[in-house]
């Protein structure tokens, strides 16, 4: 025990001189952490946010029903597989046939929906009533099964039903912002609203969703398919007619995924005539699916931003590593004396390598308490999601500590090398 007790307390003297060291320095000390510094901040505080951004879309995504399939004609998934755009552009579009061939075709499928207007090209209008009027938003076109696809809840009135959307009604279901900022003192159901140019009556006002990077979810507004269809043809680019519908299919409760997914997908490869060895010309995406895709997303803008970072931490180090060499020339006699009294060279060594820990510690820990503050400051003053990690912080306090025994170990071990007579004969 007396070993321990002996090591314990030299490790304990150690550090205390380290630290004098330091505090005693106290602008070179803060110059030559701010690089390690910024770089744990920008770690710290870009994570938060990052992780904010993807906590908030696993929210919403969730929000569309984890049983729900969607097809479409293009999406994140061919693009981040890395298929070529005209390729994708040049796929056949979906159809109401579709739709209604695995409706029919499939004895699994309990409700199928489709919608228009949230696409690359969405339809932005402005909604106005009386003298109140909205920014623009996005009117979707949709078919009366939306809500039961999308998992939405109207808060008043109710959704267009079949015989509306046969008829193109000009009829409309607001989301919850645009329904809050035309009628804020009289109830929305039953008001005739212009959407542009167009008058349409309100027949119900959905319930809120999730936002988004602080941004409004909500800003939109929904009217039958077949009346989208009338008012906003869609529109032609180099020949290719830019029509993305999306095909959304609830499963009956107790039906496996893999089973409805292989339903969907020989319906439709029956539908496009594809041979056996072609790959599909729709994708099929479910909630994990998209999961994953924004895991993969996020996973690299994080790598990324952690090899940005390391730059920082690099160049922090290097600033460590050349207070050290400065130290330990300053400190030349002072190491003689010490091995003059008995000071062995892994005492000099741990010294030394200690201060320069401490010091980048001592940036990691204000880089984890300043990124945090900034991550925390943005989303009081913009209402940007963020969320903050144990393992970001693990991350900085780990990068900063890791930076102070790489850099640090050159000059701990030029000090203890030294010779005792020559250190006692410097000045």
């Amino acid at each position: 025990m007396k070993p321990l007790r002996f090591r314990f307390g030299l490790l304990t003297e150690i550090l205390s001189m380290a630290i004098e060291t330091l505090t005693s320095n106290k602008l070179r000390s803060a110059l030559t952490i701010l690089g390690v510094i910024i770089g744990v901040t920008s770690i710290v505080g870009m994570t938060a946010m990052i992780r904010g951004f993807g906590d908030q879309m696993e929210s919403l995504v969730r929000q569309m029903g984890s049983d729900s399939v969607y097809l479409s004609k293009m999406s994140l998934a061919s693009f981040m597989a890395g298929k070529p755009f005209w390729d994708l552009m040049r796929r056949p579009d979906l159809t109401e046939a579709d739709a209604k061939a695995i409706k029919e075709g499939s004895p699994l499928v309990n409700f199928v929906g489709m919608h228009l207007g949230d696409g690359p090209e969405p339809q932005l209008q402005y909604l106005s009533y009386g003298k109140e009027r909205t920014t623009q938003l996005a009117i979707i076109g949709a078919t009366a099964s939306w809500v039961e696809t999308n998992y939405m809840e109207i808060a008043a009135g109710r959704f267009f039903n079949d015989f509306e959307v046969e008829r193109r009604r000009s009829v409309v279901v607001l989301g919850s912002s645009p329904g809050a900022a035309l009628f804020t003192a009289t109830d929305a159901v039953g008001k005739r609203i212009r959407i542009g140019n167009e008058a349409f009556t309100v027949i119900g006002v959905l319930g809120k969703r999730p936002s988004l990077l602080g941004g409004d979810t909500n800003q939109f507004a929904i009217i039958p398919i077949t009346t989208f269809d009338k008012l906003y043809p869609p529109p032609y680019f180099r020949g290719l007619r830019l029509r993305f519908l999306v095909i959304a299919v609830v499963p009956y409760p107790g039906v496996s995924r893999p089973q409805l997914l292989a339903d969907i997908e020989a319906i439709m490869r029956s539908r496009h005539r594809l041979k056996v060895d072609q790959e599909n010309d729709f994708d099929v995406l479910t909630s994990d699916v998209i999961m994953k895709l924004l895991d993969k997303l996020t996973q690299a803008v994080v790598l990324t931003l952690v090899v940005i970072s390391s730059i920082a931490l690099m160049v922090g180090g290097i600033g460590v590593m050349a207070i050290m060499m400065i130290s330990v020339t300053e400190r030349t006699r002072e190491i003689g004396v010490r091995k003059a009294l008995g000071a062995r060279r892994r005492d000099i060594l741990w010294q030394f390598l200690l201060e320069a820990v401490f010091l980048t510690a001592l940036g990691g820990t204000l880089g984890v308490l300043i990124g945090a503050g900034v991550g925390l400051t943005v989303h009081l003053t913009t209402g940007f999601p963020v969320s903050l990690p144990w393992w970001s912080f693990a991350i900085g306090l780990g990068f900063s500590a890791t930076v102070g025994v790489f850099f640090g170990m050159y000059p701990a071990f030029k000090a203890a090398r030294l010779d005792p007579i020559d250190a006692l004969r410097y000045e």
